[in-house]
């Protein structure tokens, strides 16, 4: 259910999940982090399983959700480590009133996680933004739906007509066509883009599709050219 992809830094992939009549599969990002916090993005749906292999790593003290989709199995992580510490992006807090944030998210990472991994919101969009996130020492940059990259060998007939239609599909995976008409401040966007390609970052984790394992800068600016 975990697999390490570098020291530290595991990913484990759940069941897929429908949206917009395309099967969207799912990934969280899990690090451990100096004095041994787990520190988990985006969690999937938990299982006996999943939980099992966590808890042989350590306990769970951060559950980040880097944008307003992806909070689904917020509360039943919580309910499994109720010690552990919320943190919403921006507008998640007004969606999911349910659940007590103990913190927003910001440009600025938590005091708990800075010296282990840094983040940026790439701001400006009239629907979503998105928290992304680096890992330092495996120089790994985490995003979630702001890049996708589905298999072609997974998707068939009208949906992957529509996912290449999308800019969503394999090598060249991007971001949904529809969600880049939404970003009216494109400063902001390419302020974030800069960071992000300042990290230099090796590989690339996306909740959505092939994560990237080398060059990860590369593709990482041939996925963001259309910011300009």
């Amino acid at each position: 259910m975990l697999t390490a992809i570098a020291p530290d830094l595991w990913i484990a992939d759940g069941p897929s999940v429908p949206f917009l009549g395309v099967p969207y599969p799912t990934r969280m990002t899990l690090v451990r982090l100096r004095g041994g916090a787990l520190w988990l993005c985006s969690p999937i749906q938990l299982t006996e399983a999943l939980a099992a292999a966590v808890e042989a790593i350590g306990s769970v003290n951060h559950l980040v959700s880097p944008n307003k989709l992806h909070h689904l199995f917020l509360g039943e992580w919580k309910q499994r480590w109720p010690a552990a510490r919320l943190y919403a992006p921006p507008g998640l807090a007004r969606r999911r009133r349910d659940l007590h944030f103990d913190a927003a998210l910001g440009d600025t990472p938590d005091p708990a996680w800075a010296a282990d991994v840094d983040q940026v919101i790439f701001r400006g969009s009239l629907v979503m933004d998105e928290v992304v996130f680096f890992h330092r020492a495996s120089r790994t940059v985490i995003f979630t739906d702001l890049i996708q990259r589905f298999d072609p060998a997974t998707v068939h007939g009208w949906r992957a007509f529509y996912l290449r239609l999308d800019g969503l599909m394999g090598p060249d995976g991007s971001t949904p066509r529809e969600w880049r008409l939404t970003f009216i401040n494109r400063r902001a966007l390419r302020r974030a883009k800069a960071t992000a390609l300042s990290w230099a970052p090796e590989r690339i984790v996306v909740a959505h599709g092939q994560w990237v394992r080398e060059r990860g800068r590369e593709v990482l600016e041939r996925a963001l050219r259309w910011m300009g």
